[in-house]
Order: C-alpha cells, then sequence, then structure tokens
C-alpha cells in the first residue's frame, strides 16, 4: 500500500504533482462548507427576516388581488414573485453550510427586495391601488432591506 501511495505522489500531470493538486481542491472545499460562526440558529424560521419576508409576500397578494384585471399576468405577477423571492432566497442561504454561501443568497434577497421597491413605487406612480396600501408594503421592504443588510454584516464579521 505504501508504495502505491508513493506512487501516486509521485505522478504528475502537466509538471503538477497530482496527489497535491487533490489535496489543495480538498481543503478548499472543505474551507467553503465550514460551518457558519456569525449566525447561530437551527432554521430559517428562526430568523426575523426571514418571518417578515414571508409575511410580505403574503401581504403583497393581498394587495395585488386588488390591481385592475389588465394586471393580472403584469405587474401583479412580478410583484408576487420578487416577494416570493425574498423569503425563499434567506431560507435556501440559511440551509447552506458555509459563510459564503449564505452570503451569496442574502444578497440575491437583497435584489430581490429591490426590485420589489421598484416596483412598489411604479404601481403608486400608475395609481395600481390604494396608495396606502402600497406605502406599507414598501416600508416593510425597507425595513427588509434593512435587516439583510445587518444579517449580512453580521454573517461576514463571524
Amino acid at each position: 500500500m505504501a508504495g502505491r501511495i508513493q506512487a501516486l505522489s509521485e505522478r504528475k500531470y502537466l509538471g503538477v504533482n497530482i496527489v497535491n493538486a487533490v489535496n489543495v481542491v480538498t481543503a478548499v472545499n472543505a474551507a467553503r462548507s465550514q460551518p457558519r460562526k456569525g449566525v447561530n440558529m437551527k432554521s430559517h424560521k428562526d430568523l426575523d427576516v426571514w418571518r417578515l419576508a414571508v409575511d410580505l409576500a403574503t401581504d403583497v397578494y393581498e394587495v395585488t388581488r386588488t390591481f385592475p384585471k389588465e394586471e393580472q399576468y403584469g405587474m401583479s405577477i412580478q410583484m408576487r414573485r420578487s416577494a416570493i423571492s425574498i423569503a425563499s432566497n434567506i431560507a435556501e442561504g440559511a440551509a447552506r453550510h458555509g459563510d459564503k454561501e449564505f452570503l451569496q443568497f442574502i444578497h440575491i434577497a437583497l435584489g430581490s427586495a429591490s426590485e420589489l421597491d421598484t416596483q412598489l413605487e411604479i404601481a403608486m406612480r400608475v395609481n395600481l391601488t390604494g396608495l396606502e396600501s402600497l406605502q406599507r408594503l414598501q416600508a416593510t421592504a425597507i425595513r427588509i432591506n434593512q435587516m439583510l443588510r445587518g444579517l449580512a454584516r453580521s454573517v461576514r464579521s463571524g
């Protein structure tokens, strides 16, 4: 067995020791999958920002039901998808094992929150429904954006 390991360690491909290259790749993959240090939780459901994002998605569904029929497959569906994406990306990121992966999904959720904020702004400008309900949704989207930025800082700081 020792002779076989020695033979493997001496094999080279394009001047690179194969076993050493495998060890480097293994070390990099292990570092990527290190358990998160910044946020101690059992589930995405432990995160206040996830709970608020689910509430926002539910509220978006309720408000978009009042949109004109011609917006049923336009703005309404876009807003619903953006709102769902926020909560879904928080959940998916929380299920990952490494900080780097979790941060990636937090940033995707931030993008979805900004997308929803833009759609709400447009909905207000074209008077798709009552201003008060759209402003309430926008305030919640802005709060989620702030919470996600704080969560990202916490994860980064370890």
